[in-house]
């Protein structure tokens, strides 16, 4: 994806988007009632709606309105899908940050507890695999990250990003989603293109204990624009007939099935989660292309992965074992 970072918008802006979240018109002098502010500043605060990749109506005598509803994250609708997920998370939903993902790393570090969830609605700097940024307007996407300990090392957890990948194919499933699949290492596919992306990100020792804050983005309902800035074939939910005001629902079933899927790596690793995902794999036992990191390619068939979710392709030499790096594989 192309390498853009947003520009953080003003505060203010989405205390005046919480207003208008309902897609009715609200007139600009009631809003700076409200606010405590002049119809001056509601109006220059409103300027930025556009960066976040909304539409807003402005009409002379009836005020401003949002073309669609916002639906903003609620951390007791989520909790309400958790299950018995819901006693080993710590929820926290924020407006705006770079990325979830760096910032749940650094409370990492300070010692914020298994099982922290940070849900951000705006990120001005998301962050995918092989450095390239994860783009999405506001409200029409899922970008959150899970903080998860181990007392294994970092040795034990090959596998755990498959892993997240196969909680991710079950949540899609429980919301309706039959026809998403997997490419290794870890895109979540429809048929029209990208759904979701996973980042990994670890500290710790090599013998343990260890951290991981597990990172998703997964797209609800992509406008023109936003796919325009993709360089790639993308999907969302919407195709399958999800609507934005499941934020929520979509959200909860991800956690519950990402808790389960971790608290089952931590007793037994990936090799119980092997068969499952190779019946995800989109290109299991097809030909494929992996693309190196000198510019080369190797070309062979897709045997599936090892226990600790190395690619296994063979070649015109053999089977060969591939770890992710920065590797990406591609269908020939």
């Amino acid at each position: 994806m192309k390498s853009v970072t947003a520009l953080p918008p003003n505060p203010l802006l989405f205390s005046l988007l919480k207003i208008l979240a309902d897609g009715d018109f609200h007139s600009g002098e009631t809003i700076g009632k409200q606010m405590g502010l002049a119809r001056s500043s509601v109006h220059n605060a409103l300027q930025q709606v556009g960066s976040l990749g909304l539409k807003l109506h402005s009409v002379r005598g009836r005020g401003y309105q949002l073309a669609q509803p916002l639906h903003w994250l609620d951390a007791a609708q989520i909790e309400a899908h958790l299950g018995a997920a819901k006693s080993a998370l710590h929820m926290q939903i924020v407006d705006e940050a770079p990325s979830s993902n760096a910032l749940l790393m650094q409370r990492a570090g300070q010692g914020a507890a298994s099982g922290s969830v940070l849900a951000v609605e705006w990120q001005t700097a998301g962050r995918g695999r092989l450095g390239r940024a994860w783009r999405s307007g506001l409200g029409n996407a899922l970008t959150f990250s899970l903080l998860w300990r181990f007392e294994k090392g970092l040795s034990a957890l090959s596998g755990l990003s498959l892993g997240v990948g196969v909680a991710t194919l079950r949540a899609l499933q429980e919301l309706g989603v039959s026809t998403a699949g997997l490419k290794w290492p870890n895109d979540v596919l429809l048929p029209e293109g990208k759904l979701a992306g996973i980042l990994l990100e670890a500290q710790g020792d090599m013998l343990g204990p260890s951290a991981v804050v597990v990172g998703i983005g997964l797209n609800l309902s992509l406008p023109l624009a936003a796919r325009e800035q993709i360089d790639q074939p993308v999907s969302d939910l919407a195709q399958c007939g999800i609507q934005l005001s499941e934020r929520n629902r979509v959200l909860g079933v991800l956690l519950k099935h990402q808790v389960r899927m971790l608290q089952e790596f931590s007793q037994h690793g990936f090799a119980p989660l092997h068969a499952e995902w190779e019946r995800y794999h989109l290109l299991q036992q097809r030909s494929a292309h992996l693309l190196m990191p000198d510019g080369s390619s190797v070309t062979g068939i897709v045997r599936g992965v090892s226990d600790d979710g190395a690619l296994r392709l063979e070649t015109a030499q053999g089977v060969q074992i591939f770890n992710a790096g920065e590797i990406s594989l591609r269908s020939a």
